[in-house]
């Protein structure tokens, strides 16, 4: 692993930015593009913003042509798995909810703006119970939805083969190299109770979801940082914000969770899957919860890297720092990289809506 994280960084290039997406790699790389799809044909189109193009049985938009065999599956799954799965998920939900009130009464949150207001800072029991409770009820709320069990593997770093004296030795070293963020591939809002159940760590969400009924007050015990995205003012925090992919891809990383300097532990999911993908990229939040509901087995699988330690090069440069580690994590997870993001997703999903008025979708405001 180590001679692979020499061969992943590279120096920052000398030249424009252009150079940086000419760097030698294994994986097609595919550039943003601004201009309008109203002429081209279904395959160019997919082809172009093949980051966000579904593959499974449900087709396009999860509005494909059903075989007769998935239509009876999902008539035997409506009737018996899914009301079971809403009444037990919703109480997990209300219960959560209920411990998070609970708990932050009488408790003033820590409020930065008038935006950003959060109960990350809360110490003693009132936090061990948050943080616990979160936890298991997370992991349970996967298994209700069918993760029955999820495949975890952890890539050792190479100095855990050394004896135990040599270890002891450098547990003080160790001590500097604890990561001060999770940089993860983002594939659905399932990565969202994933890593509520490992870590329990905070997370960047748009700005509506503090708002959101249930889910308002369990995002700010968290301590989510929220955004605006897209926005281009210098009052919104985060500036931008990144979006979820077929899986297959890799997008570029923004630099915020890199500018502190500090190590960063990298996770990759995947959700293998026969029938329904469980990636959320070009269907409905609604259509896509009722088709989970509806599969009685799901999969998830979750590579653990090793805590990357940025070299003074990385330190200096934020941007290199989240090159860096895009490329070891698509290396390691096996994924194709690409430029695009939000703004040619929504270029991509109004053509697939038949909306071709470009320059209204790419200036859509999202709380």
């Amino acid at each position: 692993m180590a001679s692979e994280l020499q061969q992943l960084r590279f120096d920052p290039p000398e030249s424009n930015a252009s150079d940086e997406s000419s760097a030698k790699d294994d994986r097609p790389l595919l550039n943003p593009e601004s201009a309008a799809v109203a002429d081209d044909d279904s395959d160019d189109l997919h082809q172009k913003y093949a980051p966000f193009v579904r593959q499974d049985v449900y087709g396009t938009m999860g509005r494909g042509e059903l075989p007769w065999m998935e239509k009876v599956l999902l008539a035997m799954a409506l009737v018996t798995i899914v009301p079971i799965r809403v009444v037990v998920g919703m109480s997990l939900l209300v219960l959560y909810y209920t411990i998070c009130r609970l708990c932050t009464l009488f408790h003033d949150p820590n409020r930065e703006t008038d935006e950003q207001e959060d109960y990350a800072h809360m110490v003693g029991w009132r936090r061990s119970v948050i943080v616990w409770t979160g936890r298991f009820l997370s992991r349970a709320m996967l298994f209700v939805l069918g993760f029955y069990w999820i495949s975890e593997v952890y890539r050792i770093p190479p100095n855990e083969d050394k004896s135990t004296d040599e270890n002891e030795g450098q547990e003080k070293s160790r001590e500097s190299e604890r990561p001060g963020a999770i940089i993860s591939n983002h594939v659905s809002y399932l990565d969202i109770l994933y890593h509520m159940s490992s870590s329990f760590p905070s997370f960047v969400a748009k700005r509506s979801v503090a708002k959101l009924p249930l889910v308002g007050i369990i995002s700010k015990c968290l301590g989510c940082v929220y955004v605006q995205r897209e926005s281009k003012t210098s009052e919104s925090k985060g500036v931008s914000e990144g979006t979820t992919t077929n899986g297959e891809y890799l997008l570029p990383f923004k630099t915020g969770a890199f500018l502190s300097k500090a190590p960063v532990l990298p996770y990759i999911l995947r959700y293998p899957y026969q029938r329904f993908s469980l990636a959320w990229e070009s269907i409905t939040g609604g259509r896509h919860f009722l088709l989970l509901l509806c599969q009685f087995v799901n999969h998830m699988e979750v590579i653990r890297l090793p805590v990357y330690v940025p070299s003074a090069e990385e330190k200096d440069d934020p941007k290199l720092y989240a090159n860096n580690i895009r490329r070891l994590m698509a290396k390691e997870g096996n994924m194709m990289l690409s430029d695009i993001g939000l703004p040619e997703k929504r270029v991509y999903l109004a053509a697939l809506n038949g909306n071709n008025n470009i320059r209204s979708v790419l200036h859509q405001k999202d709380d």
